[in-house]
């Protein structure tokens, strides 16, 4: 089952794709995973994401952060226009306040009878970037960051993230450049609540749903990974 829900905050109200897991005697309530959007807005994509987490048992909620820009942004990877749109938005994203409205969804988490217990945060792209922030930034439990663009100018932040902490990054990726990469390795090296890992041959995006550069077995292998750590930091 799926819903759309309004999220209110002092600067407006944005909505947000919500998945529930499916309801047994034994389980009326579930931690929660917010899903962050790539520069896509919450298209097919994040609701298959968040529909897979829901049959994972999860509450899945992914917020509309280009809200601010123009509210529910539905674009794919697959027209050379809608990159072109896409790119619109992620120059004219600001960064802080979204991670500010992450933790808005956040709090809206913590308050909707069907979630109980810790709460995760995972993200893709520009998301994943997001993920990063909201880590060091917020109050979530654990996050989980699938190549994260422009991490590699966010370092400072690592001192800053005590929660557990997962990083998916791929070896052939076109906008992340090796030595970009290799910094956020360094950076995070010899952090014990941080878990990273490269995926030779891979290009950005190797596991969005239906992408261009969807790697099913690099996919299968970082979404198994993902699953895992969340089920032994959230449940």
């Amino acid at each position: 089952m799926s819903d759309m829900l309004s999220i209110s905050t002092p600067d407006g109200n944005f909505d947000a794709y919500v998945a529930y897991p499916a309801a047994t005697p034994a389980q009326t309530a579930a931690p929660a995973v917010i899903v962050v959007q790539e520069i896509f807005g919450i298209n097919g994509d994040m609701r298959e994401t968040c529909d897979e987490y829901a049959r994972q048992g999860y509450v899945a909620l992914c917020p509309d952060l280009f809200w601010r820009l123009e509210p529910n942004v539905v674009l794919t990877d697959r027209t050379e226009a809608e990159w072109q749109q896409a790119m619109k938005y992620y120059n004219a994203f600001d960064l802080n306040t979204g991670v500010e409205d992450i933790a808005a969804t956040i709090g809206f988490a913590r308050g909707l009878p069907q979630v109980r217990g810790k709460i995760g945060v995972v993200g893709f792209c520009l998301g994943g970037l997001l993920s990063f922030l909201t880590a060091a930034r917020t109050d979530v439990d654990a996050a989980v960051a699938y190549y994260g663009g422009g991490t590699d100018q966010h370092l400072g932040e690592v001192p800053k993230i005590r929660i557990p902490l997962m990083l998916h990054l791929a070896e052939a990726d076109e906008f992340i450049p090796a030595d970009a990469r290799n910094r956020v390795l360094v950076a995070v090296q010899g952090q014990t609540n941080v878990e990273a890992f490269t995926y030779p041959g891979c290009h950005h995006a190797f596991a969005r749903n239906q992408g261009v550069h969807y790697d099913d077995a690099a996919a299968q292998l970082a979404n198994g990974r993902t699953f895992a750590f969340f089920a032994q930091h959230l449940k």
